[in-house]
Order: structure tokens, then sequence, then C-alpha cells
């Protein structure tokens, strides 16, 4: 990281949090040195963890991930450029192999055109006279990611990433480098994206596709693409793009599957109260990790229609469950379970299943819905 690019207000503070981080913990030893259990991406399992149903959908996973790994060898090593046609979207829809989805989000997605583009736009957005009042919420936020686990988390060894950030061992030392990785996407985008600024729900999102793509400058492209193109007025003050599609998501639902719908409205639950934190963070930090990379494969390449794909996936295969909550405490726990269970654990079939569960969906039927209606004239109360 380049020290120079952060105030020294914003120095002093990570100096003094990562001297405290690294002086060790208050807790014997044998606590400190407790191991985590980890999946193959280095993400923790919590304690409730459904470890057999995880083995076992690993077991045969793995042999899945090995056959796609060929063909996207094979189908890279015969092409100079890959671009969008039916055979890359079948690919990208049966997953993209971690040594190349960094590439790939920024190749499918445009990324790369755009960059190239505008050459010099993110050291141009480091370099900028900054705004003080943002440099200071940003600078807080990064360093409370560690101060959160610090404070919350007996495994200080491992420094996880927050509750609001990936908890992967790549981000274990938590050194000045990695945590100024997050914070200079962050200032570049916030002072590029000024109706925008900084936005505390993109910690999660910026923080993983850093993980993925390993490079500042194209995590703050797919970040620039993302507010821009595939999820526009998601992330500003009045949130008026997430609000529409949420209100988009209920229609879909009215129209198909009824019993839903109907059975939403007489417990009286909402549905920002259900889907807000969805789309909000693309359904990071909701659904298990391996799923939610191969959701983000195929939202990079198809757009945000993949949100509503994979949220009436989870209401059409738990739709037994739903409407056998009798009132709105339940049907709320019910939703939070929907995220955890087996279902979505087997991201391979779950993938599968958002292009057949909720039937057909297009792109000209999401748009004339958004223009049917007003979210801000929509009551949410």
């Amino acid at each position: 990281m380049d020290k120079a690019l952060m105030p020294k207000v914003s120095q002093n503070r990570l100096h003094k949090v990562m001297k405290l981080v690294h002086s060790g913990p208050p807790f014997p030893a044998s606590e400190w040195f407790t191991p985590l259990k980890v999946d193959p991406y280095g993400f923790e399992l919590s304690d409730d963890f459904d470890y057999d149903s995880y083995e076992e959908f690993m077991a045969k996973y793995l042999s899945v991930l090995a056959r796609r790994a060929k063909k996207w060898q094979y189908l890279l090593d015969h092409t100079n450029t890959v671009k969008k046609s039916g055979k890359v979207k079948r690919y990208v829809r049966k997953g993209i192999p971690s040594e190349h989805r960094g590439l790939m989000w920024a190749t499918v997605s445009g990324v790369l055109e755009l960059r190239d583009q505008n050459p010099d736009t993110y050291t141009k957005a480091l370099s900028v006279k900054k705004n003080e009042e943002l440099i200071n919420a940003i600078s807080i936020g990064t360093i409370m990611v560690i101060i959160m686990d610090f404070l919350n988390s007996k495994l200080i060894y491992v420094f996880r990433h927050s509750k609001n950030l990936p908890r992967q061992c790549i981000f274990q030392k938590m050194d000045e480098g990695h945590l100024g990785s997050l914070f200079n996407v962050l200032v570049a985008f916030a002072h590029y994206h000024t109706e925008i600024g900084y936005c505390q729900g993109l910690n999660y999102i910026a923080g993983l596709l850093l993980l993925v793509v390993k490079d500042e400058e194209i995590t703050f492209w797919l970040l620039t693409k993302l507010v821009s193109d595939i999820v526009p007025n998601y992330y500003t003050k009045k949130m008026d793009g997430l609000l529409q599609d949420i209100e988009v998501l209920s229609q879909l639902v009215s129209i198909k599957m009824p019993q839903i719908a109907a059975h939403i409205e007489k417990v009286d639950v909402t549905w920002p109260l259900i889907v807000t934190k969805w789309f909000v963070c693309l359904y990071a930090e909701v659904l298990p990790i391996e799923t939610i990379l191969r959701i983000w494969d195929c939202l990079f390449y198809e757009g945000n229609k993949i949100l509503f794909r994979v949220a009436l996936t989870l209401l059409k295969i738990h739709q037994d469950k739903i409407l056998a909550a009798p009132d709105m405490p339940r049907v709320l726990e019910v939703f939070k379970q929907i995220v955890r269970d087996s279902d979505v654990l087997n991201c391979h079939e779950f993938m599968e299943g958002i292009f057949k569960e909720p039937g057909s969906l297009s792109r000209e039927q999401i748009h004339k819905l958004r223009a049917s209606g007003n979210p801000q004239k929509t009551n949410y109360a």
C-alpha cells in the first residue's frame, strides 16, 4: 500500500490498532490457538454447520470442479479473447474455476474494456484532493474491521476480517497491506462516485471482490460496473433502485407464486423486511461462499435478473415451509433458515435450479414491471 495515499491521522489510527492486535490476546494461550474449522476457500465454518451434508456435497462437487477446470483451460488455450457467446454463457452458468474467476469477471462484464477506455482513472481518484469527512469515515470503518473482531473473537491470532467482511484465511495476518488495499479501493470509489460516497453496505462486496481479483484497480472497476450498470441506484441515499427491484420481486411472486404472495400479506410481513439484505449485498453474507461466487459468476455475465432468479428459486423450493408458518415471527424464522440449509449448500444443483424453478424471466418483463411501479410512492411501513 502507498501510505502517502492515506492521511496521517488514518496512518496513526491504523498503526495503533495493529500494535494492539499484535501485542497478543487477553486470554490464555490454550484458547488463543484454538484452530478454526474452514472450508476449502479458507472461510470459517460456524459451530452449527452441517458438516455431514457439506462433506457429502464436496465429495461429488470436487469431481465437477475438476471437469469444469479442464473445459475452461481448453477454452482459454484455444482463444485469444473470451467473448460472450452461447458456449461461454453455458460455461459461466456451470461455474468459473477459482483460478480464472477474477479475470473472467472482468472480461465478461466489460470491465477490462472500461478500464482501458479510462486509463489512470483509479490513480487519479486516489490523487484528487480528499474529502476529509469521507476519509475519516472510511478509515474508521476499515479499522473497525479489526477492532470489532478483536473484541468479539477468541481466535484473535486468525484476525477474521469482521462480520462485515469475508472471514477468510488469506486475511489472517491482517497486515497494513491487506487493510490498505481495501482502504484504497473505498477511497477511490467514494471520490469517483460522489453521488454515493462511502457506503458501508459496499464493504463486504469490495472485500470479497478483492479476495477473488487480488487487484485494487480491477476491484474498483468491478464496483463501478455494479453500481453504474448492474444494480444502479442501490447504494444512493434514497436507494431508489433497490426499493424498485424489491417491488418488482413482489410483483413477480404474485404472478408466479400467488399462494406465497397471499400468505406473506396475510401474516403482515413486508418484502423489504425479507429481501433487502439479499439484494443490497448481492447475497454475500447471506448464502454459503461457494454459492455466492457462483451467483456472481452469472451476475457479471447476465446482469441483475440473476438476483431475481435466485430470490424466486429460494421461495419456490421452500414454498411448503413458508406456507406452513402461521404468523410473522415464524415466517421470518423460516426465511432465516432457508438461506442456510442443504439446498443452498449444494451450489451446483442450486444454480441449475435458478434457471429452471422460476420459469421464464426476461429482461423485458423486468423492465415492464419497473416501469409500471413507483417505489417512491410505495408504502413499506
